[in-house]
């Protein structure tokens, strides 16, 4: 099951980045950046690929790709903004946030400014849930572009030239690709999987806490009606 998932998932990059080269690439980024698990770590070493064989333009494709990241990042920021804490406190873990990665993401924010738009760009995973976080906290909407748009350049500059590497060696390192490829989306499903079951399992937990604790309070207060009486 999951090697056919990881088949068909792959297939789809390669078809949507082939099919419609520049465009295709900055949809699939854009889907990545509004919390869908694309992984950008195969669209665009694929990308470079397709540089190496002269169907792309390393420069134009990175921008692309940056472009790709701030629209959908820009879409998941209005989302956070619109929803608002209190939503996302409560429905957090159906957007896949525990109530411990919002805490943490504002206390991030909150200690290093808006530069942290910038370097979560580098960060695999945070970089696909800091713009709705941001649109929550109501962060400062040009720094957030700016910095989101550099960010994803420098990442989409990265990865890309590594497949451009790869493209120009691809008769020694094609055969170790398929592997590479099956292994960053097979990291990524078990990853979507831990997290779910985590953020789950801790609302669960606090709910069971909060029941505890609720009870308490009815048998202290019971407690006390029978001492009046």
């Amino acid at each position: 099951m999951i090697e056919f998932i990881i088949e068909k998932l792959t297939l789809f990059i390669v078809f949507f980045v082939n099919q419609l080269g520049y465009g295709g690439t900055m949809l699939l980024m854009a889907l990545e950046s509004c919390n869908i698990p694309i992984p950008s770590e195969i669209i665009l070493p694929y990308a470079g690929f397709l540089v190496s064989q002269g169907q792309m333009n390393l420069h134009l494709a990175a921008f692309i790709g940056a472009l790709g990241c701030l629209l959908g990042s820009a879409l998941s920021y209005w989302l956070g903004h619109k929803l608002g804490r209190p939503l996302l406190w409560k429905y957090g873990k159906w957007l896949l946030l525990s109530h411990h990665e919002i805490a943490k993401a504002d206390k991030f924010i909150a200690r290093y400014g808006d530069i942290i738009y910038f370097f979560s760009r580098l960060m695999p995973v945070v970089r696909t849930f800091i713009s709705f976080i941001a649109g929550v906290s109501h962060g400062n909407w040009l720094k957030f572009c700016l910095y989101t748009f550099l960010g994803s350049w420098i990442w989409s500059y990265v990865l890309i030239y590594i497949g451009l590497v790869l493209g120009n060696h691809w008769d020694n390192i094609g055969p170790w690709w398929d592997k590479f490829q099956t292994t960053i989306i097979l990291l990524i499903l078990l990853g979507i999987a831990w997290h779910v079951g985590r953020v789950f399992w801790n609302g669960r937990q606090k709910k069971v806490e909060q029941n505890n604790q609720e009870n308490q309070v009815h048998e202290d207060v019971s407690g006390v009606d029978v001492k009046d009486k």
